[in-house]
């Protein structure tokens, strides 16, 4: 059997909005681990995963980067040396696969590593419902091990109901055994809402697919389902809709890494 850098994760997705209404969501999900260099490998070893075809699962070029047919390797590294990243070595993606000719990735992420294998800087690919994509490139210092702290300002309008006035925070631990992803989003009032992915690493198999397609069934489609339904509950409650922004002009919003946050119990609950 083939043994591949790339992997399944499964896990859970975790929301929790702290005002003006508390409001909570947890989804069982699954994600794949892509190295760039390997998706064709992936592909031809693998009869339940194709690239740019119909299949049980894919994995489509143009649902990531700028939608074109340009490499998403060359795309990536192009972005990351105008940032002034030095990188030059694997580069990972974790994205939800397409199922059955459909998906819709509200977050995907590219962890971006140095010729020596060490993490240069992780790049979080946005989506919304209202067709755009935008991205924040946060690079690393040199040395940086174990949990990432970072930072952007948010410039993307993704939920009717939170506006674009508004920065984020990320706490990664990056993808091994267990892979771990927090994301919290701070207005002027402090933290609003906190997002949560902890999932675990399976190796990529034709009879993993198959056990999480019978475990997730049409995931991606429930995805999409459960950020209109999961509207719905809000709108219910009485949360009041945020205009929506032009999408930023720039494809990249270059963040930044931070202190580690300190807070007597060390953690965030979701």
């Amino acid at each position: 059997m083939v043994s591949f850098r790339s992997a399944l994760y499964t896990g859970e997705v975790a929301h929790h909005r702290l005002r003006p209404k508390r409001h909570r969501l947890r989804y069982k999900v699954f994600y794949l681990l892509l190295d760039l260099d390997e998706i064709e490998t992936v592909t031809d070893s693998l009869r339940l995963f194709s690239r740019n075809r119909l299949n049980l699962f894919g994995f489509c070029d143009r649902d990531h980067g700028d939608g074109t047919a340009a490499p998403l390797r060359e795309q990536i590294e192009c972005h990351l040396r105008r940032a002034g990243v030095d990188a030059g070595g694997p580069i990972r993606l974790l994205t939800m696969p397409r199922v059955l000719g459909y998906v819709f990735n509200p977050l995907s992420i590219y962890f971006c590593h140095r010729i020596d294998n060490s993490l240069a800087a992780i790049f979080y690919e946005v989506s919304n419902t209202f067709g755009e994509r935008h991205s924040y490139l946060v690079p690393l210092g040199a040395g940086s091990t174990g949990t990432v702290h970072q930072a952007s300002r948010k410039t993307l309008y993704v939920s009717p109901f939170l506006g674009v006035d508004m920065s984020y925070s990320f706490t990664v631990s990056p993808p091994d055994e267990q892979l771990s992803v927090t994301i919290t989003g701070h207005d002027a009032g402090g933290p609003l809402l906190v997002a949560k992915l902890a999932a675990t690493r399976q190796s990529l198999t034709d009879a993993a697919l198959a056990r999480a397609f019978v475990v997730y069934p049409l995931l991606t489609l429930k995805v999409i389902a459960g950020i209109h339904w999961e509207a719905l509950l809000l709108w219910l409650k009485g949360v009041r809709l945020e205009r929506r922004s032009p999408a930023p002009r720039e494809a990249i919003t270059l963040g930044h890494e931070r202190l580690p946050p300190t807070t007597k119990s060390g953690r965030t609950s979701v």
